[in-house]
């Protein structure tokens, strides 16, 4: 642990906030501080329509008491998942901390103008790459893309590269958290709160 002491060094449902986002704003403020690299990465798992998972890593970029945001091409097979079946999960792990949280949730599209004005944040060459990529879908080479890059960085040259139609955000509204912290001899504590109606439910599992 580096000498590091966290806050919140056991998990008690006695004790712990009745708002697990509260909970979680806490754990990913002390991750953002001391954490690296990327302490805002996780998760992403999603699934077809008829259950096949899949599952990658990505950032978040914004988390509030309506849900967690996250940014892709809409036809990614992520996106293409989610719009077939909403359902995903989050799972953020902190080794240095020995924390992790999983998040289970609806995903939908964010507005268009909150699409626009994130994509505005991004440096140029992220932006025009967001035009290049067909992603997910099979391409010849890399020379074919960087080609494409090279060609869309003249044609946007000396203007502003707009957000491409799909490319954008969702938001995943969680329904259920779960926080794990590690406890000695694999006895770790692990709080799940489910939402219930305007309020939340909190349960000791077992390890």
């Amino acid at each position: 642990m580096l000498g590091f002491a966290p806050m919140l060094a056991t998990l008690d449902e006695r004790t712990a906030p009745a708002d697990p986002l509260e909970l979680f704003a806490l754990w990913y403020d002390e991750a953002q501080r001391v954490v690296r690299p990327e302490p805002t990465a996780f998760v992403l798992a999603t699934a077809t329509d008829d259950g096949r998972p899949s599952a990658r890593v990505l950032l978040l970029k914004g988390f509030e008491a309506r849900g967690f945001s996250f940014y892709t091409h809409y036809e990614s097979r992520k996106a293409a998942e989610l719009a077939a079946n909403p359902q995903a999960a989050m799972l953020f792990h902190w080794q240095l901390l020995e924390r992790q949280v999983r998040i289970e949730g609806r995903a939908t599209r964010l507005p268009a103008e909150e699409s626009d004005a994130y994509f505005a944040t991004r440096p140029r060459a992220s932006r025009i790459g967001a035009w290049a990529s067909p992603q997910s879908r099979p391409i010849a080479d890399r020379a074919l893309l960087e080609a494409r890059v090279a060609t869309l960085a003249r044609e946007h040259e000396g203007r502003e590269v707009p957000r491409p139609a799909a490319w954008g955000g969702f938001l995943l509204e969680p329904d259920v958290f779960e926080f794990w912290h590690a406890g000695p001899d694999r006895l770790h504590d692990r709080l799940r709160f489910d939402r219930a109606a305007s309020s939340w439910s909190v349960t000791r599992l077992a390890p």
